[in-house]
């Protein structure tokens, strides 16, 4: 039996305008728990989420991100940026070093509130829910210039990803060539 090395920058990548996704261990690997190493972008923000058999590992490499991984007092639908858990927890500005385990059933979330890509190793089990999830969700963004949120909702009923808050991608806008503080 023989184990697997990965070196730095192979694996195999999946790049949309929204998501930089590069598997690292996978089902076809033998593990019962797929691997990814995830670029975030500026302005992305995956909405806050469950799975009902799911669980989740991330752990921040480079940059930094909002984290929120407990069910809040009360759920909105529009954002879970002020959410609040019956104990006082808020979401965690984290950065390179930080960790978020996520429990079956439990809601959470991450977004890249900075103008800086972050990096994150992000760990899922059971294999191969999550690379089936990315797989599709590319070929459904390289469909058309809009996004089928139909096509969206029935993919991540077949993966176990109830969402509760939109994902949101508003890159930054960059400053004006030219622009000087007078």
């Amino acid at each position: 039996m023989s184990g697997l090395i990965v070196p730095p920058g192979h694996g195999r990548r999946l790049t949309t305008r929204a998501q930089d996704v590069t598997f690292k261990v996978t089902a076809a690997d033998g593990s019962a728990s797929s691997v990814f190493e995830v670029v975030v972008p500026p302005g992305f923000d995956v909405g806050a989420h469950t799975h009902s058999h799911s669980q989740e590992f991330f752990y921040l490499l480079e940059g930094e991100l909002e984290l929120l991984a407990f069910e809040p007092t009360r759920r909105t639908a529009d954002t879970w940026h002020d959410w609040e858990s019956p104990g006082g927890d808020r979401a965690v500005r984290a950065t390179a070093g930080s960790c978020m385990f996520v429990p079956p059933g439990t809601p959470h979330a991450f977004r890249n509130p900075t103008d800086r890509p972050a990096r994150m190793l992000f760990q899922s089990s059971p294999s191969p829910d999550h690379e089936r999830y990315f797989e599709e969700i590319v070929e459904i963004f390289a469909a058309g210039r809009s996004v089928d949120s139909a096509a969206v909702e029935r993919m991540r009923e077949r993966h176990d990803v109830q969402q509760i808050t939109p994902l949101r991608y508003t890159p930054p806008v960059p400053e004006p060539a030219g622009r000087s503080a007078a």
